[in-house]
């Protein structure tokens, strides 16, 4: 797993995929998992109720840890998991995404205005617009929008690597202290607030969080409301400039900018694998049995979107293909919430910067930037562009 894989996973990925569906490897941060690769078979494993996403049934024998402050319902089953989904639900409506497109555009504004007045006509995209739009956008639905946020930022990157360090405990302490902090300011001066919200009210039958639900929730919701739709408009932006037939065919017809965002989703989305998933007895996965008592099991989303028993030429990227069907917002009960919004955000974002820069290019050699660390996440650390 060294730069070029990190760059570019695919051809191994397929490689092991035409051996077998499922492999037992063992992850550079030390966890051994059984990966699960193909598009059926990641798909089927991604709604298996029979693997748990509780972090308790977890071997003893793995050298991981739960990089999480509080319960989150990313990591719970069901009932607990149908229960936390349902109290948060309702912010992520198609109504209620909806409503939150004139402020989606006016963040974008303001962002690419500040961009443009670059005077050598450069900028890291990555700085300049993926970061920050997602990132505002989430605290403000949530209510913080005085996060400290390079710090808040410094702590994810650490934490989503999963390794168990003493940079990660000191990491999570951090974040944790933080979330607490925040979580009871919002208790004692409510807003008009996803987080004031989901303090102050239930459901129908009185349910609430508890302290614990409240801090995972939160973090969840932060953690996951930027970094993956962060990812997806920088790989987006870079499979369009390292594809100029592509970026032409969008720019002379902007309507296909749906089936671009589903296009970048399917061939190179900003998750590579899912989070952990636990067997608590045996499981037949694919025709391979893996043993119980706390096994991980890793499914492959990223080569899901690759399978050519799926997707005719998958390694073409091709704006006018049909790419509905991937699976890079996960599968089953634990399909990702927020799908609607980083839908919104990245449509907008990339709909507004070809706009607003016509002569838009790749600013640096895309073999050469850097990439996220860990096995999970997709993108790059900077993206160069230029407009001039």
């Amino acid at each position: 797993m060294g730069e070029e894989f990190a760059r570019d996973p695919f051809p191994v990925y397929a490689r092991l995929r035409e051996r077998a569906p499922v492999h037992r490897v063992r992850l550079p941060e030390g966890a051994v998992v059984w990966l699960v690769l193909g598009y059926d078979e990641v798909r089927a494993t991604l709604a298996d109720s029979r693997l748990s996403k509780e972090w308790r049934h977890a071997s003893p024998a793995q050298p991981t840890q739960s990089v999480t402050a509080g319960i989150s319902m990313l990591r719970a089953d069901a009932p607990r998991h149908t229960r936390l989904r349902a109290l948060v639900s309702r912010a992520f409506t198609a109504r209620r995404v909806a409503e939150l497109a004139p402020r989606v555009q006016e963040i974008t504004d303001e962002l690419l205005d500040t961009m443009g007045t670059a005077p050598d006509g450069r900028a890291d995209l990555v700085e300049a617009l993926s970061f920050p739009l997602p990132m505002t956008v989430i605290c403000e639905l949530l209510g913080v929008p005085d996060l400290e946020r390079e710090s808040f930022r410094a702590w994810t990157d650490i934490l989503v690597v999963g390794a168990a360090t003493p940079q990660t405990r000191a990491a999570l302490a951090a974040m944790s202290d933080y979330l607490e902090d925040l979580v009871e300011t919002k208790r004692a001066r409510p807003g008009d607030d996803l987080l004031s919200d989901l303090i102050g009210t239930g459901d129908a039958a009185g349910d609430r969080l508890g302290r614990d639900e409240l801090m995972g929730m939160a973090q969840l919701l932060l953690i996951a409301g930027y970094e993956t739709t962060a990812n997806l408009i920088s790989n987006g932006v870079l499979a369009l400039l390292t594809h100029p037939h592509e970026l032409a065919a969008l720019r002379a017809d902007p309507s296909l900018l749906d089936h671009a965002v589903e296009e970048m989703l399917r061939y190179d989305g900003p998750l590579a694998t899912s989070t952990f998933r636990f067997t608590v007895d045996p499981v037949d996965i694919a025709g391979t049995v893996v043993p119980g008592g706390g096994e991980v099991v890793l499914p492959v989303i990223a080569d899901a979107g690759r399978d050519r028993a799926r997707f005719a030429d998958p390694d073409r990227f091709h704006i006018g293909r049909d790419a509905r069907g991937h699976l890079a917002f996960g599968h089953g009960s634990h399909f990702c919430l927020g799908a609607a919004l980083a839908r919104l955000e990245v449509r907008i974002a990339l709909g507004t910067l070809l706009t607003r820069f016509p002569r838009l290019a790749l600013d640096a050699d895309p073999h050469a930037l850097p990439r996220r660390a860990g096995t999970m996440l997709r993108g790059p650390r900077n993206l160069p562009i230029r407009w001039t």
